[in-house]
């Protein structure tokens, strides 16, 4: 349903807004043209949603070994010559196996936020230039396809408000719910409350007989000390499992083994990294990389022992996690996992909805050619069409 039109002042605080707006798109290892690291990470702090994957220290490094540069830009947004809006845009001929061009929001296999960095405040001015500049710089793309946007939050609210004032067809064409952790409650009490009394019970079975096994021994870090060694560590442990025998682990492709690497200590720099570690006569047998970026936080990456899968270290591991229902910085925390996980869904009971998202761009011709293929693939259940 269409939103209603603009009242006559505030039609005049977008024109004024808009003549203050400059949009720039440019190759990605060309974005210090436009702004500075020290603005990017100026924006990642006060963006209205938080999406670690998008900030300086994680993004530049996928760009640098993932990307195609003749493929992949920065878009940007400036209001009055401060940085309010950056996404990866990218453009490609195909769209899930059908030939259908299309621009939408770069990301890679790690990525798993595709919402950009907006300044709070600014979501329907990023949106409106954005979807701006695609009808003019349209080329042979025949909508903007954005994957992976968090459902209830302020970005795709303005989406769709912009979207519908412009009367511009878009649509949800895929959802899916991961874990969250989202509560008031305190970790035990969480506990108690998501998981049975018979669960708990064999969990601290299962932590008792592991600490017959050694030295069992539990550790959290938010310092930059000893980053290098915990890496290795990580890396080492998460392909002796089932990813290694898949050939999927991080250490498997030199390509994610170095982004990975240089993500944590970015992260870490930037004070974003928390590190969760339980070992065995001090060998590592779950280690877990949390990004913390309040107001929300990320379970980025987890690893496990399997030769002690009896005693569920990762669940131990996640027990601990539960304390960041503690941090007053934190009010949630995104699991960064599969729908239906069967580990981490039997400990966090909320959900988050991330949704992918089509948008009309273009002429009135490509408009009208998009509509159908919005109705067919969102079953019309898309807004706006």
């Amino acid at each position: 349903m269409a939103s209603a039109p603009l009242e006559r002042s505030d039609a005049a605080a977008v024109c004024r807004l808009a003549r203050l707006c400059v949009f720039a798109a440019s190759s990605w290892n060309a974005f210090q043209d436009h702004f500075s690291l020290a603005e990017w990470d100026d924006l990642a702090r006060v963006a209205a949603e938080p999406n670690p994957f998008c900030e300086s220290w994680n993004l530049a490094p996928a760009l640098e070994r993932f990307a195609r540069e003749r493929n992949v830009a920065l878009v940007s947004l400036q209001v009055s010559g401060e940085l309010c809006g950056l996404m990866p845009l990218a453009r490609a001929a195909r769209y899930f196996g059908y030939p259908l061009p299309n621009m939408g929001n770069w990301s890679h296999d790690n990525m798993f936020v595709g919402s950009p960095l907006v300044r709070s405040g600014y979501e329907e001015a990023f949106w409106r230039e954005l979807f701006s500049w695609a009808d003019a710089h349209a080329g042979g793309a025949m909508f903007l396809h954005l994957g992976w946007i968090a459902e209830d939050g302020p970005l795709l609210r303005a989406l769709s408000q912009v979207a519908d004032r412009q009367n511009r067809a878009w649509g949800v064409v895929q959802r899916e719910e991961r874990a969250l952790l989202h509560s008031g409650l305190g970790p035990q009490e969480y506990l108690e409350a998501a998981m049975s009394g018979k669960k708990r019970k064999e969990l601290r079975r299962q932590h008792k007989r592991l600490a017959e096994e050694g030295e069992l021994r539990f550790e959290r870090r938010g310092d930059q000390a000893d980053v290098d060694r915990w890496i290795e560590e990580f890396l080492a442990l998460e392909q002796a499992g089932w990813k290694g025998r898949n050939r999927t682990a991080l250490a498997d492709d030199s390509r994610t083994c170095n982004w990975f690497a240089q993500t944590l200590h970015g992260a870490s720099a930037h004070g974003r990294l928390e590190r969760l570690t339980l070992t065995l006569d001090g060998k590592p047998i779950a280690m877990l990389a949390n990004f913390i970026t309040p107001p929300g936080a990320f379970s980025f990456k987890t690893a496990f022992d399997e030769r002690f899968a009896r005693f569920s270290p990762g669940v131990l591991l996640q027990l601990e996690n539960l304390d960041l229902l503690e941090r007053e910085d934190v009010a949630w925390c995104d699991s960064c996992a599969a729908a239906d996980h069967p580990m981490i869904e039997r400990i966090w009971r909320e959900k988050r909805a991330m949704v992918r998202v089509n948008v009309a761009i273009g002429g009135p011709l490509r408009r009208a050619l998009f509509r159908p293929i919005l109705r067919a693939e969102s079953r019309g259940k898309a807004r706006g069409a």
